[in-house]
C-alpha cells in the first residue's frame, strides 16, 4: 500500500486583476475582476514507503502548493489525497506526529535563542519522551556535525548551520514522511554537498519517505532515482531519471584533449562541435554513434584524453519543459 496517494488533485486560486490608473481603481471599488489560476491541475501519483523522490519543475509549476496540500497547510479545490492513511487537511494529531515539512525559505527556529531551545519546544509539542529525545538528538547532531553550535544564538549562525538545525528541529519526532522544499537554497557548494549526504544517509538509515523539491539539479541527480516533473500544475513525467536522459537526450557529449594542434574542419563528420578551445574540444554526437565516433577520434588523432558524458541534467530538464534542443 502506498504511503502517499494523490488522485485528481486540483488547487485553483482566484486572483484579483486590477486595471491601471485612478479609473481602474474606481471601477474595482464597485466590481472586481478575478481569474482562476490553476496552481495544481488534476495531479495523480503514488509514493511507496522509503522512496526518495525528486519533485521538480519550473517556477510556478505547482510544486510547493502540492507539498502544502500534502502536509495539510492548504485545502484542495478537489481531488483525493492520502498520506499515511490520513487526509492531510483534517489535521489530525496522529497524522501531524508522523510527518514534517522543511521549507528552505521559511524558518521555525527562534532567531534570538539558541537552536537547542527550539528543539526542547518541539519535544514538548510532539510529546517525545526525554529518553527518545536524547537518543534522536544525539544521532542527528552527530550526522550533521553541529555539536559546537547548539547553544549559539540562531542569528549568529551561518545559513548552512541554520539549515542543519532546521532539519534537526523537523526530525526530532522521527517522522515517517518528510517534505523538503528547496532545502539547499542559498547554500554554498560545500554546504549543499553535506546537506545532500545527510538527506541520503537519513533516508537509508531510517527508511523515511522523502519528497524533495529543488532547483539545483545536482540535488536531484545525486539523491533521486525517481522524479516527478510538474509543469503548469500538471504531471509532465513520472519515472526513473535515467529514462528522461535516454528519451529526451538523443546524444552524448565527447570531451577530447588533443596532443597535437588541429583545425576545426578536421572534425567534420565526427560530430557537432560545441566547444573548440585547443587542446580541448567538445563534440555533440548522436547516442547510437558514440562508440564509432570515439574510435575514429582515437585512430585519426593523437588524443591525450577522451571522456564520454551525458548532457548536463539541467539542459535535459530545460528541453523537457521548453522543447529547445539540448546542447
Amino acid at each position: 500500500m502506498p504511503i502517499i496517494e494523490v488522485k485528481n488533485l486540483k488547487k485553483h486560486f482566484n486572483i484579483y486583476q486590477k486595471e491601471p490608473g485612478v479609473s481602474g481603481a474606481l471601477r474595482a471599488f464597485f466590481k472586481r475582476k478575478y481569474y482562476a489560476a490553476k496552481a495544481v491541475d488534476n495531479v495523480s501519483f503514488k509514493v511507496n514507503e522509503g522512496e526518495l523522490i525528486g519533485f521538480i519543475g519550473p517556477n510556478g509549476a505547482g510544486k510547493t502548493t502540492t507539498l502544502k496540500i500534502l502536509s495539510g497547510l492548504l485545502y484542495p479545490t478537489s481531488g483525493e489525497v492520502s498520506v499515511l492513511g490520513f487526509t492531510p487537511w483534517e489535521r489530525k494529531k496522529e497524522f501531524q506526529k508522523q510527518f514534517s515539512i522543511v521549507m528552505g525559505q521559511k524558518a521555525q527556529l527562534w532567531w534570538d535563542l539558541p537552536a537547542y531551545e527550539t528543539f526542547i519546544l518541539n519535544r514538548e509539542i510532539y510529546e517525545v519522551s526525554a529518553e527518545r529525545f536524547k537518543k534522536v538528538l544525539t544521532e542527528l547532531v552527530a550526522m550533521l556535525e553541529v555539536e559546537d553550535i547548539l547553544k549559539v544564538q540562531v542569528r549568529k549562525l551561518s545559513l548552512g548551520q541554520r539549515m542543519k538545525c532546521e532539519l534537526i528541529a523537523a526530525l526530532l519526532h522521527s517522522p515517517k514522511v518528510l517534505f523538503l522544499d528547496e532545502p539547499t537554497i542559498g547554500l554554498d557548494v560545500v554546504a549543499q554537498k553535506k546537506m545532500r549526504e545527510f538527506i541520503k544517509d537519513y533516508n537509508q538509515k531510517y527508511h523515511a519517505t522523502i519528497l524533495l523539491t529543488s532547483h539545483y539539479m545536482e540535488d536531484v541527480k545525486r539523491l533521486c532515482d525517481r522524479v516527478i516533473m510538474i509543469d503548469h500544475g500538471r504531471i509532465a513525467f513520472d519515472g526513473q531519471l535515467s529514462e528522461i536522459v535516454e528519451e529526451i537526450a538523443d546524444h552524448k557529449i565527447l570531451s577530447v584533449i588533443f596532443q597535437d594542434p588541429i583545425i576545426k574542419d578536421q572534425l567534420g563528420g565526427l560530430g557537432e562541435v560545441i566547444e573548440f578551445d585547443l587542446p580541448r574540444v567538445v563534440l555533440k554526437v548522436p547516442r547510437r554513434e558514440v562508440s564509432l565516433r570515439a574510435a575514429q577520434l582515437l585512430s585519426q588523432f593523437n588524443v591525450e584524453d577522451l571522456n564520454i558524458e551525458e548532457p548536463p541534467i539541467e539542459d535535459i530538464i530545460r528541453e523537457l519543459f521548453t522543447g529547445r534542443d539540448v546542447a
